[in-house]
């Protein structure tokens, strides 16, 4: 009950007409930074920074966090319809991309867009009712136990490759290694830089994303040398409703998924998506045709992206910790009005807390009508012949690239991976668990070396430590069960060669 009054008190501070406006604003913006191949709310959020400081403090606020989660809504666009993805998009482009291809375009953004609403949905009653005490849970991680969740994201790789394993764990490797690129933050060491200083920070996930997926589809369409648009003829984008009732349980798995991990700092809706991919591949109806253009590939990471999205607000606003770049720019809005995100937030900004978090479920509507029902509108731009629209996509890689550290080497980085992507494609690999090792593999290094040096170089403090514990004992009985699994089949294969020429 006094959550209800929270929220009606809530309700009462967003629904002014300033707020709105604000709301509309930041979830309108959001949309078109999130459609918008290369751009992405960091950059965007950035440059309206400074815009906080003569605006209202809730209005300010509700304007910038519409842009971030508006901005998780509309990147699965140029995702499904063009192959282009953000980071929080990446999975979007297996099964939404493969929708497309087989005109089915219509389709695909309805799931995601109605999936976006469903997790946005859940996440807004997560944070509503377990903020106040569930940002204490990211306390009861150690580094033993993020190395162990690190792990377990790895074990991800078996379900997000669409081609072979072996591929998809050489594609893995190679994420890992383009992840160690930079400064150690530990001895302050430079690792394969090869003494060039825009190398010192690493290679940025916005470069290998835009070059491995983007640059190479746009390469390989023009490598086919066929006249083609992303998408041809009318949009349906209403399912039928034996589709509908398969869109419904993966969005709610990934709605589970993605609030979960967009509590915990490192989590967040890049690899929530995975996470929730993985998920469906393994416990879906449907999960044979997965990776093949299925509904369900699109609805979980979609559910799942936009649930992170939300929850992500927790541990900044309930411990003052940012999980990512764009809640510390978040917090870089709170402080710049005199506000201290943390514990004693709550109680001494209620107008402003739960102001912002009635405003989300606002902003969830907003959102569901400009990204289904008038999604046709928003994509009369790609109904432009591909040959005049490549060069724009390219210059929007560019753009939003550079537009991130304002720095021009970062563009023929993405041009190399670009050349690189086209390298995988034509070898058949798939470029989707190199960015998963990527993004977990100097998490999982950075976590493991702070294990190693709190325990004295023990290796018993992962089995020690409860969560640790069961983590990896869940690793180790699926690895268990895959290998099983494996030699099953194999003996079946073996089986059906004896038997055959018998019964011949």
């Amino acid at each position: 009950m006094e959550v209800l009054n929270n929220l009606a008190f809530g309700f009462s501070h967003a629904l002014t007409l300033q707020n709105l406006m604000f709301c509309a604003l930041g979830c309108t913006v959001g949309t078109l930074v999130g459609l918008l191949p290369g751009l992405g709310p960091l950059a965007t959020i950035s440059l309206l920074l400074p815009l906080t400081y003569s605006i209202d403090t809730t209005g300010a606020l509700i304007m910038l966090a519409g842009i971030y989660y508006g901005a998780q809504y509309g990147d699965s666009v140029s995702a499904i319809t063009m192959k282009i993805p953000h980071a929080s998009s990446i999975v979007a482009c297996i099964d939404g991309y493969a929708m497309t291809l087989k005109g089915k375009t219509g389709l695909a953004l309805f799931t995601a867009g109605f999936s976006s609403f469903i997790g946005g949905t859940v996440a807004i009653v997560v944070l509503a009712f377990l903020a106040p005490s569930l940002g204490e849970v990211a306390f009861l991680f150690g580094p033993a136990d993020y190395c162990a969740l690190m792990l377990v994201g790895f074990v991800c790789v078996s379900f997000v490759t669409t081609g072979s394993l072996l591929n998809g764990l050489a594609m893995c490797m190679v994420g890992v290694l383009l992840g160690s690129i930079g400064t150690d933050v530990n001895s302050g060491l430079a690792r394969f830089t090869w003494d060039a200083p825009f190398l010192a920070d690493g290679v940025g996930i916005v470069s290998i994303a835009l070059g491995c997926f983007g640059i190479a589809e746009i390469a390989k369409n023009l490598d086919s040398r066929e006249e083609r648009s992303p998408f041809n003829g009318k949009i349906k984008l209403m399912p039928t409703w034996p589709e509908f009732k398969r869109i419904i349980p993966s969005a709610l798995r990934g709605s589970v998924v993605g609030s979960i991990l967009g509590i915990l700092p490192g989590g967040g809706p890049v690899i929530a998506q995975f996470a929730a991919y993985a998920l469906d591949k393994k416990v879906s109806k449907y999960r044979h045709e997965i990776g093949t253009g299925c509904i369900e590939g699109v609805a979980g990471q979609a559910a799942a992206d936009e649930a992170a999205a939300r929850t992500s607000f927790i541990p900044l606003m309930s411990i003052g910790i940012p999980e990512n770049a764009v809640m510390a720019l978040m917090m870089a809005a709170f402080i710049i009005k005199g506000i201290q995100p943390g514990p004693n937030m709550i109680a001494g900004h209620p107008e402003l807390f739960w102001g912002l978090v009635a405003s989300m479920w606002i902003g969830n509507c907003f959102l569901l009508v400009l990204n289904v029902p008038l999604v046709r509108y928003w994509l009369s731009v790609f109904k432009i012949p591909y040959n005049v629209l490549f060069p724009a996509i390219l210059f929007f890689c560019c753009i939003g690239t550079y537009s991130i550290n304002n720095n021009l080497d970062d563009v023929f980085i993405t041009v190399a991976f670009g050349a690189l992507g086209y390298l995988f494609m034509r070898l058949e690999m798939d470029p989707s668990p190199l960015m998963l090792g990527f993004i977990l593999g100097p998490m999982l290094e950075e976590n493991f070396r702070r294990s190693m040096l709190l325990s004295r170089g023990s290796f018993e403090v992962f089995i020690n430590r409860p969560i640790s514990g069961t983590l990896i004992s869940l690793i180790a009985a699926f690895v268990l069960w895959q290998t099983v699994a494996f030699f099953r089949q194999r003996g079946k294969a073996k089986e059906l060669v004896v038997t055959e020429p018998v019964a011949s």
